[in-house]
């Protein structure tokens, strides 16, 4: 089997996917990729038996055939070839001989028979969402799925379809984001969780635009399709929480805050926080709120103030600073709305200016104030 293809493309397809790839596999032939021709076009598979992608890209060849190459390798040398087409001559015993304008470099494949079999499509309802829609979710929830593996509904995006929209959730347990696109027309109400690996890797692959994204799913497999890309992985076999309760329904003090003065003041006082907990305490009162953090055991401290509007009682509530920042950094206005009761119960935060389509809603719990 002999094949030509464009090193800067080939190279371009093939990081598409090495994210799938795990450093320490069971099986050898898991850091391999497995090279598919038929007809002239060249598939690309890389699995790591959980997760499977797949690319196809165009390529010059008179023979169909398959081969395994191992990834690392052909990473690595693909990075430090200048652009050019490279020629592929494959032996019967899958040996590999990779041709330049001025270099000879082989490789020893394997068997592509022992490479696993991707699942198959069958049982599945489908819908179709913007990529663009579909990135806006997945960087809207990831950072807040917990890394538990002993609670292992949490560590993926729970997707809730009804008739009309589509909503995202995830949480840790600390934090909760809920993030509603109402431009999705799903087949029936459904809900499944996805882990978190594949919508990472899904997040780099796909581009933020207009393009539509085909999503089929049956009761263990998540398939993503756009153009020549595709994505299947195994959903998450668990029940996810019933995240409404904790929702507060009735929050009535407002907080108005610009998001980069709160962050930046976050920031600049957790330093003296206690590294386990750090523990920031709001005191809000009037137009003005004050950020305080202490060290106890090194005798830090660190307080500053700043301007905000709040319509509500005087109130003293303790956050962990890292959340509430992350939580900021994925609310895109620069006004945030904050929603507080009591010091014991959950703040909302949910941004100012929206797409007409997106809901955003996040949530942070408090922690205990040390008197």
């Amino acid at each position: 089997m002999k094949f030509i293809v464009s090193a800067s493309s080939l190279l371009k397809h093939l990081q598409q996917i090495n994210g799938v790839i795990n450093a320490n596999t069971v099986l050898p032939i898991l850091e391999d990729f497995l090279f598919d021709i038929e007809d002239k076009k060249l598939s690309i598979l890389a699995t790591d038996l959980e997760t499977v992608m797949r690319v196809q890209m165009d390529v010059e060849s008179k023979a169909n055939g398959k081969v395994c190459i191992p990834a690392k390798i052909l990473m690595e040398s693909l990075k430090n070839i200048p652009d050019q087409p490279l020629t592929f001559n494959i032996d019967k015993n899958y040996s590999i001989e990779i041709t330049s304008d001025n270099g000879k470099y082989k490789v020893m494949g394997e068997n592509p028979d022992n490479f696993p079999k991707e699942p198959v499509a069958v049982d599945t309802n489908s819908f179709t969402i913007s990529s663009g829609a579909f990135v806006s979710a997945v960087n809207n929830t990831l950072f807040a799925v917990s890394n538990d593996d002993l609670r292992p509904a949490m560590t993926g995006v729970f997707f809730e379809l009804s008739k009309n929209a589509i909503q995202f959730v995830a949480t840790d347990a600390h934090r909760l984001v809920r993030y509603k696109r109402n431009d999705v027309k799903c087949p029936a109400s459904d809900n499944f969780i996805v882990p978190k690996k594949p919508l990472s890797l899904l997040k780099n692959a796909l581009p933020n635009n207009e393009d539509e994204l085909e999503i089929s799913y049956n009761s263990n497999h998540l398939f993503v399709t756009h153009g020549s890309t595709q994505l299947i992985c195994r959903l998450i076999d668990a029940r996810f929480p019933d995240y409404k309760v904790v929702i507060p329904v009735d929050n009535p003090y407002k907080l108005l805050v610009n998001k980069t003065d709160f962050q930046n003041a976050l920031r600049r006082v957790s330093v003296f926080s206690n590294k386990s907990t750090n523990q920031v305490v709001l005191s809000i009162s009037g137009s003005e709120m004050q950020l305080a953090a202490q060290d106890v055991d090194f005798s830090f401290e660190g307080n500053e103030r700043m301007s905000c509007q709040y319509d509500g009682e005087d109130l003293q509530i303790a956050f962990n600073a890292k959340f509430l920042i992350e939580i900021l950094n994925a609310a895109g206005s620069n006004e945030v709305k904050i929603e507080l009761s009591t010091p014991v119960k959950a703040g909302i935060i949910k941004p100012i200016e929206e797409d007409e389509n997106e809901e955003l809603l996040m949530l942070v719990m408090p922690l205990m104030l040390n008197n």
